[in-house]
């Protein structure tokens, strides 16, 4: 394969970038806005994502690897409870694209987040729960699978009100999450 162009390279993270963040607002953004907004011709876009559902992919890719990454940095900036909880409103804001985009990449990020991503998720919700726990802050008896799925509710909140009611679900979970004494 043909490496590309450092110009190519520029407006594909551009038309990604653009794309996430439209994304984000309403999973309705269309090839023509997004196209619009990074100041690339339709063309161009069409260049590096022939279809929709090949830059929703790509997007999805992109947050999940955002998302994983962020771990480390959040445990090494912030005491483990903030940093839960900072990684949490990350994957809610992730949770919100994959809402959005779920009809077009259903079967493609279901079989990638059960193989190679959901084990590096897992691995970035141990690594903060771990923390949180050897801090004497979080519970002792929850996995990061148990985790994964107390928060799954984000994958299914309706676009109305939606930030006001992941941030209290997800404080509820943070209080459910957080050790007290008996």
């Amino acid at each position: 394969m043909t490496p590309r162009r450092s110009d190519a390279e520029q407006n594909r993270a551009k038309i990604l970038e653009v794309a996430i963040a439209a994304l984000a607002v309403t999973s309705d953004a269309t090839l023509q806005s997004i196209a619009k907004q990074a100041g690339v011709g339709q063309g161009t876009l069409y260049r590096h994502f022939p279809t929709r559902e090949s830059l929703l992919l790509a997007a999805y890719r992109d947050d999940v690897e955002r998302l994983i990454d962020a771990a480390p940095a959040l445990l090494a900036a912030n005491p483990p409870v903030v940093a839960l909880r900072l990684w949490f409103d990350r994957l809610a804001a992730y949770g919100r694209i994959k809402h959005g985009v779920a009809e077009a990449v259903h079967a493609a990020t279901r079989a990638e987040l059960s193989g190679v991503y959901y084990d590096r998720v897992i691995e970035a919700i141990t690594s903060l729960l771990t923390a949180g726990q050897q801090a004497g802050s979080l519970r002792p008896d929850i996995d990061a699978e148990e985790v994964l799925l107390l928060v799954g509710f984000l994958w299914r909140l309706d676009n109305e009100n939606w930030e006001n009611r992941s941030r209290h679900l997800l404080d509820v979970v943070m209080d459910g999450l957080s050790l007290r004494p008996r």
